[in-house]
């Protein structure tokens, strides 16, 4: 059952997790709001019992709720077709393997308060000490992001994020060449450049909190998920400094990162940021900010 005006909705993407989601249906249940919210779930092309899954958990659900399904693959379609589906002026994204704490939509619109905030993006704890303390953020500090300026990649995580929907309608909302399921992981930190360039401000905010149960084992698991990140990376800088007015601030802190990091990192960024070209060339994208 959807709502026709909720205060705040939240996005939960997911692919093939049958298996792993009663972890997470339990940490929806036990969330709390005293105003409207509707939570939305996509289910991004599952091809396991990932939608019966869904629809029963959904048709026993107390709260609002809806299960749409967007079949191409990726996480740009996947978050767009979220956010497109409510009508609630903040959305709130998240993975099926996190688990939000009870009040982490109370705590989200408390952060939105501030009206000249587009995005934010909050803190990752390990559900599992045992995984590797990667793709978190346990800082309690805050950080802003003003608008007009440069956001480096990690700096707000899918995992944990929320944007104003005004600020989704100004941009055109997630680049769908970006996110998991692409070869270009890096949906969250594109996103959040051209909410600055449209003149929102941005925040990092501790008081937001989810779980993330990734299952990354240090070793290979970190190794290989860094790869990824470095291919992701590459493209956003090659995007930035063709298309965004932040393109000299990208330059330079590129350049900072390539004289502080292996050669090997630095290599696997050029070659997804030629590839991201060649990706231009193929299928001419309509940059919006």
């Amino acid at each position: 059952m959807t709502l026709a005006n909720p205060d705040i909705a939240l996005v939960v993407k997911t692919r093939n997790r049958a298996d792993g989601l009663d972890a997470f249906f339990a940490a929806i249940r036990r969330i709390e709001m005293s105003c409207p919210w509707e939570l939305i779930i996509v289910d991004n092309g599952s091809t396991d019992e990932t939608a019966i899954k869904l629809n029963t958990f959904v048709s026993e659900f107390q709260g609002h709720s809806n299960v749409i399904t967007e079949p191409r693959r990726g996480a740009g379609f996947a978050c767009n077709a979220g956010w497109r589906a409510t009508n609630a002026s903040i959305i709130a994204f998240t993975d099926d393997d996190c688990y939000p704490e009870p009040d982490y939509l109370k705590n989200m619109l408390e952060v939105f308060a501030d009206q000249s905030l587009g995005f934010t993006g909050g803190r990752i704890l390990l559900y599992d000490p045992t995984d590797a303390p990667v793709t978190i953020n346990t800082s309690q500090t805050e950080k802003y992001l003003y608008a007009g300026s440069f956001v480096w990649p990690g700096f707000v995580n899918g995992a944990n994020m929320g944007f104003r929907r005004q600020a989704l309608m100004d941009i055109g909302g997630f680049d769908n060449a970006f996110g998991p399921g692409t070869p270009f992981v890096v949906e969250e930190a594109d996103i959040a450049l051209r909410g600055l360039a449209s003149g929102w401000n941005g925040k990092y905010d501790p008081r937001p909190v989810v779980y993330h149960h990734h299952g990354r084992k240090p070793g290979k698991d970190v190794e290989s998920i860094m790869r990824v990140y470095d291919a992701g990376r590459g493209a956003y800088y090659m995007k930035c400094m063709l298309f965004m007015p932040q393109r000299w601030q990208c330059a330079w802190f590129w350049l900072r990162c390539v004289g502080h990091q292996p050669l090997a990192k630095t290599a696997r960024e050029v070659y997804s940021a030629v590839r991201y070209l060649f990706h231009l060339l193929r299928h001419k994208p309509n940059i919006t900010y």
